[in-house]
């Protein structure tokens, strides 16, 4: 009995080793596609990165500086999230023509509206630049380091070859240890091809976010444009569909249990090296007070959304955008504690100690865990007046964030002059007619309220301005609000109006600025500068812990960091056991849908037509024995970023569309775990079926290559 179960933790551990990382689709040779063949890949690390011909990468885009997308059809098709459009269909829509909650379909090319702004990017090549990047660095202090460092790669950014329509771009891996050149290819005419209601697209909204098991059919689809010569150009009517090196053949075959899955896309962030005392401060500190000041934020809106449809439509996007993370962090604090990721890193912070004494590498090496000690203690409460300040002013107060805008216009005046000055102020003007399109100033205010409320009692009080003492938070927003002069558009560009001299002493004058730059002042003199000292201490440190590990541990699987680079990540299709004696399946139905069902309620209303076909069972040759698949999950290690990432089969055809992650699993962007670490996708088959069934958009279906069930003889 004892051998059988060695024997399986053996088993157990063979296969945990093979899943969880996001790696360098260029680098994928020897040890990944060993693993992802293991796993059960059925192509070659070739077919999936190659410079010589087209391949799996070629089809696979940033969307918009934020997501991933997918080419789908020959005639530069691309599909992505809906919550990755939603800006867009936002912006489309109106009362009169409510994209949000109807719904929008092109059913000719000629129907697509532009996005303005809209870009989408390819990766062409991947070279490794490491040498030329750190040339020169090796005996300069941290500051004259870094300094040279940015003076190379914008050198090479400059210098390396590439054809006149593509871009170059260098990022740092493994912490400062490894950097790549990517070059890249930027298309900026994309246009809105199709997106579901929300009722579909959104379906559970902020309570089934980051939720298993979800029902949510989160995508939406656009078109690439370029000019006669295929190449990125700027909107023309004369521009036609992008022709790509690479498309997906989608496949509606079906899935199981164990599949091997793989994602490819641009995940954003993540921290997986992080010393133990970086997480407890994250843990206890930093993401409790993100949360709480998010929290009292989506309450106001939502409450004000509920009432309001006119608010609705203007801020659906920003409470989707604020509630994500919110709800991401509460998911990452339970993680992080059920996997006892804290102990975990201790516990490999002493056999990293005890390598360290055993290969002699004291003096490099030896002092690095004492540092982090030190210098995190030294940084918290710096840290937490930073996530004050980025919470507060910079993301959820939307006047104070203007305020700071109007600030940071006031020290460009004092440190560069009059022209500088200009120049800033007619950049703000001709954005924020878009901002105060979506600002409403009721909403704001009690946002306000409550942001200053906490504000004024939790911030470091060492750091706090005198004018935040004591102060009654309805008595300031009321005084705010009703006397300042940034609370709509108009009365904005009138304080603009005049020479810079006396813009600013309108400024000064105006309460809801006088607020802002008491709150700039403290945070910018007393609290950022020395954060920053000190986040330069933990960086270099960070970069020579990183170093030792690659070192000191050659066998391991170390993957590095996501930072919105092209990233492949691997695993298979599997349920997971979030709590005691509850299991969760790894498949989802329409059926759920049904299930969850209120009428005419925010989150959970279903359409007549979607109600209609769910009765007939009329799913076409989506549906598996008369029920129709929507969702399913698997162990890919995905973050922010691969949001609209392509989940692909063993044979590299597309079977699903990357949305969210389980709640529980959020905290793999600092501690990956194989037990409970689950990415969230919508199954293909509900894709085409919503397409094809309920929007009757039999174009788009004509357009892709469509791999079905072979036909039991």
């Amino acid at each position: 009995m004892r051998l059988l179960k060695l024997l399986l933790l053996f088993v157990f551990v063979q296969v945990s080793a093979q899943q969880g990382g996001m790696w360098i689709p260029s680098l994928l040779k020897g040890m990944n596609e060993s693993e992802m063949k293991n796993l059960g890949m059925k192509i070659t690390a070739e077919q999936i990165y190659s410079i010589n011909k087209s391949s799996l990468k070629d089809a696979v885009p940033q969307f918009n500086g934020g997501c991933t997308s997918e080419v789908i059809s020959d005639k530069g098709l691309i599909l992505t999230n809906h919550h990755c459009g939603f800006d867009a269909i936002q912006n489309h829509s109106s009362v009169e023509h409510d994209y949000i909650t109807d719904g929008f379909w092109a059913y000719k090319m000629e129907d697509e509206l532009l996005n303005k702004g809209m870009v989408v990017s390819f990766v062409v090549r991947i070279d490794d630049v490491t040498t030329k990047v750190l040339e020169g660095t090796a005996s300069l202090t941290e500051a004259d380091k870094q300094k040279k460092i940015q003076e190379n790669i914008a050198n090479l950014t400059r210098t390396s070859p590439k054809e006149s329509w593509q871009d170059n771009m260098i990022k740092t891996f493994y912490n400062g240890n490894q950097y790549l050149l990517f070059v890249t290819e930027t298309f900026k005419d994309i246009r809105l091809v199709g997106a579901p209601p929300s009722s579909i697209g959104k379906f559970g909204d902020v309570t089934d976010n980051w939720v298993w098991p979800r029902h949510t059919g989160d995508f939406s689809l656009f078109r690439i444009y370029a000019d006669k010569d295929n190449r990125p150009a700027e909107y023309a009517a004369d521009n036609v569909p992008y022709k790509p090196k690479y498309y997906f053949p989608i496949s509606i075959k079906g899935l199981k249990e164990n599949d091997f899955t793989m994602v490819m896309g641009y995940p954003g962030t993540t921290q997986e090296y992080l010393p133990a005392v970086a997480v407890e401060q994250i843990l206890t500190i930093i993401d409790p007070t993100k949360i709480e000041l998010r929290d009292v934020t989506l309450k106001v809106q939502d409450g004000f959304m509920r009432k309001d449809n006119a608010i609705k439509i203007q801020y659906a996007a920003k409470n989707a955008t604020i509630a994500n993370a919110w709800k991401k962090w509460k998911g990452e604090i339970k993680g992080l504690k059920k996997a006892n990721a804290v102990g975990a890193k201790q516990q490999f912070e002493k056999q990293f100690q005890e390598k360290v004494n055993a290969t002699g590498k004291q003096a490099e090496y030896g002092t690095l865990l004492a540092d982090f000690e030190k210098n995190y203690a030294e940084i918290k409460d710096y840290a937490l007046a930073k996530a004050f300040w980025d919470e507060t002013v910079i993301r959820n107060g939307e006047l104070l964030s203007a305020g700071y805008k109007l600030y940071q216009l006031e020290q460009l005046y004092n440190t560069k002059g009059e022209q500088a000055f200009n120049d800033r102020r007619n950049t703000l003007i001709n954005g924020w007619d878009e901002f105060y399109k979506d600002f409403n100033a009721a909403v704001d205010q009690k946002v306000f309220e409550q942001l200053i409320d906490i504000y004024s009692k939790k911030y470091p009080k060492q750091f706090l301005p005198a004018s935040m003492e004591n102060i009654n938070p309805e008595v300031l927003s009321n005084e705010v609000f009703t006397k300042s002069q940034l609370v709509s558009f108009d009365k904005v560009k009138a304080i603009l109006l005049g020479d810079a001299k006396t813009v600013i002493e309108k400024l000064n004058n105006d309460k809801g600025y006088q607020v802002t730059k008491a709150m700039a002042d403290a945070h910018l003199k007393n609290v950022a500068p020395k954060y920053d000292e000190i986040n330069l201490k933990i960086t270099a440190t960070q970069r020579t812990y990183m170093k030792a590990i690659l070192e000191l541990f050659p066998k391991n699987r170390i993957f590095p960091d996501a930072n919105s680079t092209l990233r492949v990540t691997y695993g298979k299709i599997k349920g997971y056991k979030p709590n005691d004696a509850v299991i969760y399946e790894p498949f989802t139905y329409l059926d759920g849908v049904i299930e969850k069902y209120i009428p005419g309620d925010y989150e959970y209303d279903v359409s007549k037509k979607l109600i209609d076909l769910y009765n007939k069972k009329d799913y076409g040759v989506y549906g598996v024995n008369g029920r129709m698949p929507l969702d399913f999950i698997a162990t890919n290690h995905t973050t922010g970023g691969n949001s609209g990432s392509p989940a692909l089969d063993a044979n590299g055809n597309l079977i699903g569309l990357n949305f969210d992650r389980v709640w529980e699993g959020t905290m793999s962007d600092i501690y990956y775990s194989p037990e409970i670490c689950r990415n969230i996708m919508v199954d293909i088959r509900y894709v085409l079926f919503i397409v094809d069934k309920f929007a009757g958009a039999e174009n788009l279906i004509k357009e892709l290559k469509i791999i079905t069930p072979q036909k039991k003889k």
